[in-house]
């Protein structure tokens, strides 16, 4: 006579539920579009790194003006424009031309879509686009 097969319960794995996360204890924020693939991939390197932070959308949550003027004062705008964005293709040529810091500025007001992506914050750190690199060394940080 055969031996029936042995079938075994699946086991359970009880994790235990972290803590929640305070807004003000989260000291990184992500910039980005959830539809971006090199903002999935920014988000993804910190979940896995488990480094927390705060995701701020910019098509649904948008760009306001002090935000953008944080932004400026810590990085050039010809880095902060996307140039290479479906937004950008989108503008009138007019648009395009003769750029400089004040109209520049008025077009990442206007489409907070233009901000090339990812861009993560943290008292200490910005940086704009994204690279594994960077991002592993912020968990040294």
């Amino acid at each position: 006579m055969a031996h029936p097969t042995l079938h075994r319960a699946p086991r359970l794995i009880h994790r235990a539920t972290p803590p929640p996360i305070h807004e003000e204890a989260v000291m990184v924020t992500l910039y980005g579009i959830k539809t971006c693939d090199t903002c999935r991939k920014a988000r993804r390197t910190l979940d896995d790194l488990g480094i927390a932070y705060r995701y701020h959308d910019l098509r649904e949550d948008g760009l306001d003006a002090a935000r953008l003027d944080a932004f400026l004062a810590r990085s050039d705008w010809s880095t902060l424009l996307n140039t290479r964005s479906t937004t950008w293709r989108g503008l009138d040529d007019a648009d395009k031309r003769d750029l400089d810091a004040d109209r520049a500025r008025a077009l990442l007001l206007a489409h907070p879509t233009l901000l090339k992506r990812p861009v993560l914050e943290t008292p200490e750190h910005f940086l704009v686009g994204f690279k594994t690199d960077a991002y592993r060394a912020l968990q040294a940080a």
